[in-house]
């Protein structure tokens, strides 16, 4: 899903009219003028041949990564029906928010196609599918056209979503589920390790599981409650949500943004630039941090530390979030800034939204700011002072916490 917006932001680099989720082009594609019968057969037959043929590959891919998150070894075909909740619940979220796009396209006598799921092996990418796309075939003339496809996506997402999480949290299995995923957990009579690949906590999520987790009941760790497949998609899917509706360029909150504000998007698109900009920068001061923590003889690392170190201790002791920032912003920013663009294309249309659009506008708001999850997900390497777990399960009602301990960059998704 995230690679979806950047590989279509590459692309329009030459191609300015692919849609990719959460990115929607105002110019439609130049097409030539053909009415022969066999074209306007061809047109449709790959109307939804092509969508229907990527949507049985992701179909499998998902698969192979729903057996993964259960501990299962997916290159074995006999282990992918262990992956058959999780492979349908993110279809179903994905389906969400490409149809949201696609219907209120529809409404507005836009031309759309149908989605196009983009399969991904777990090899490549932990979730089995980097999102889905669809194309306009034609321009979005006015803002409340606009505002409607941007905002009706990442609604109707993060509807299926929270369905998810609260399903998923009223519905936990024991401890004892995990523990037969990892048998090697027993012998620390129910505390789990902090190594291993994260979620971070949102606000969201917490609140999810105050209200609808069992008060006396176990909670799974954000290194472990990939094995839940309600919590995983519901995460992972508020996570995306949140990105698409960040308000620079063509992503969904640009596309709100504008509709909302016309050229005051501008304005608020910068401003969301930086924070992101800025989030990415914690993440390369906590790798510079790590690196010049330690004693060295040579002299150069010696001056470096005493020139980096006291200002770099001080900001972890001042703001430690700031550390846990996912390295993934760096990217991303740089992928906003020079591809995807801050300011969002002009629509020529001066009648403002109604009551009604500008409320569900700062709804969509309220939803980024409770979605967003400035750690992302992250990796912690095993060591020997976390092989051992110090702490008892989290119970229902207590905040989710992302751990104070030195990330490992990887690519994308994984950092």
């Amino acid at each position: 899903m995230l690679r979806s917006v950047i590989l279509d932001a590459f692309h329009n680099v030459s191609m300015t009219n692919t849609t990719a989720m959460g990115y929607t082009s105002l110019r439609p594609p130049q097409q030539q003028n053909f009415t022969s019968p066999e074209y306007e057969y061809a047109r449709k037959r790959s109307s939804w041949v092509l969508p229907l043929g990527l949507f049985i590959l992701t179909f499998l891919s998902t698969l192979m990564a729903g057996a993964a998150w259960a501990g299962q070894n997916f290159l074995e075909i006999t282990t992918w029906i262990t992956g058959l909740q999780y492979s349908v619940l993110i279809l179903t979220f994905l389906a969400a928010h490409e149809f949201g796009h696609y219907f209120a396209a529809k409404y507005h006598g836009v031309d759309a196609t149908l989605p196009y799921f983009i399969p991904v092996p777990p090899l490549f990418m932990p979730f089995g599918t980097a999102g889905a796309v669809i194309r306009t075939r034609s321009a979005i003339m006015t803002r409340k056209a606009l505002f409607d496809i941007g905002v009706s996506g990442p609604i109707a997402g993060f509807v299926v979503c929270i369905l998810f999480l609260a399903i998923g949290l009223m519905t936990l299995p024991s401890q004892e589920f995990l523990l037969n995923i990892h048998p090697e957990y027993r012998q620390f009579g129910g505390a789990i390790p902090d190594y291993g690949l994260h979620f971070g906590g949102t606000l969201l999520y917490s609140w999810f599981e105050r209200i609808f987790a069992n008060p006396n009941g176990w909670l799974p760790p954000m290194n472990e409650m990939y094995h839940y497949p309600y919590l995983c998609v519901g995460w992972f899917g508020l996570f995306v949500t949140s990105m698409n509706l960040l308000p620079i360029g063509q992503l969904d909150g640009g596309h709100i943004a504008h509709a909302m504000f016309s050229d005051g998007q501008a304005r608020i698109g910068r401003i969301a630039w930086w924070f992101i900009a800025v989030l990415g920068l914690g993440s390369l001061l906590s790798y510079v941090h790590g690196r010049i923590i330690f004693d060295s003889p040579d002299s150069l690392y010696t001056f470096f530390q005493s020139l980096l170190l006291p200002p770099l201790n001080a900001l972890h002791s001042i703001v430690p979030a700031f550390y846990q920032s996912w390295s993934g912003w760096v990217l991303w920013a740089v992928i906003l800034r020079f591809f995807i663009r801050i300011e969002h294309p002009y629509v020529d249309d001066e009648e403002p939204l109604d009551k009604k659009r500008m409320a569900i506008g700062f709804l969509a708001a309220v939803i980024l700011v409770v979605s967003f999850c400035p750690a992302g997900v992250f990796d912690i390497e095993r060591t020997e002072q976390n092989a051992i777990p110090k702490s008892t399960p989290r119970k229902s009602g207590e905040m989710t916490r992302t751990p104070l301990a030195e990330p490992v960059t990887m690519p994308l998704v994984k950092r």
